[in-house]
């Protein structure tokens, strides 16, 4: 299917939110375990990869991690949270525990025009959920929004298309995350706004009778 985005799912509680989102946006978004095969993944003929939010550490021993192949696909990929703190530590930058966790809303202030922020304002509320941080930007990145507590808040490699956000912009109490989460889909991944779900059900019920033919089930 055209225009879809994947979302890998490393446990986070808001992960059905972010495919929700996209989908009220037009654009179809499917979830994924966080350790599929890049082959699966290749299947699909995504336009855009999600890394979801996730309880674990990604310095602990039993941190989860994609298929490293999912990084050489050259597709464009938006890191949230925990997914943000794995785009951070699989291009060198050093992710620790932060001095306290932190939890509820926040300031973002935008330090960079750039198309993520396509038509929101320079300030918003943001909503935190997180125990790490990211000390350093990785490599090739620069630094696109800052918080009060994290310099890091936003930041993106634009020749690989790789962005990544501290906050969850799939809660509504993170003001324009929607409108974050589509402007990913649509400026950085180029999706259409065509999916709703009665012309996926009619998809789904055309490849179904192709499947079956003149069988009855």
């Amino acid at each position: 299917m055209n225009n879809t985005i994947i979302v890998l799912d490393f446990g986070s509680q808001y992960t059905q939110l972010i495919a929700r989102r996209l989908r009220e946006q037009g654009v179809y978004t499917e979830i994924l375990p966080f350790n599929v095969k890049v082959e699966e993944i290749k299947a699909k003929k995504p336009k855009g990869i999600i890394l979801s939010g996730g309880p674990a550490s990604v310095y602990a021993p039993d941190a989860y991690f994609c298929d490293e192949g999912v990084f050489k696909l050259k597709l464009p990929i938006l890191g949230i949270c925990y997914g943000m703190q794995l785009l951070a530590h699989k291009f060198g930058a050093q992710v620790a525990p932060a001095s306290h966790k932190e939890y509820g809303k926040a300031e973002l202030t935008v330090t960079k025009a750039h198309r993520l922020f396509t038509d929101l304002p320079q300030k918003q509320i943001v909503w935190m959920s997180h125990s790490d941080f990211v000390k350093n930007l990785p490599n090739g990145f620069e630094a696109m929004a800052t918080s009060e507590n994290s310099p890091y808040c936003v930041f993106g490699d634009d020749a690989r298309k790789f962005y990544a956000l501290q906050f969850h912009p799939e809660v509504q109490h993170s003001e324009f995350g929607t409108q974050i989460l589509k402007n990913f889909a649509k400026y950085i991944c180029e999706c259409e706004s065509t999916w709703n779900m009665g012309s996926f059900a009619k998809t789904q019920i055309a490849k179904i009778k192709e499947t079956v033919g003149n069988k009855k089930v």
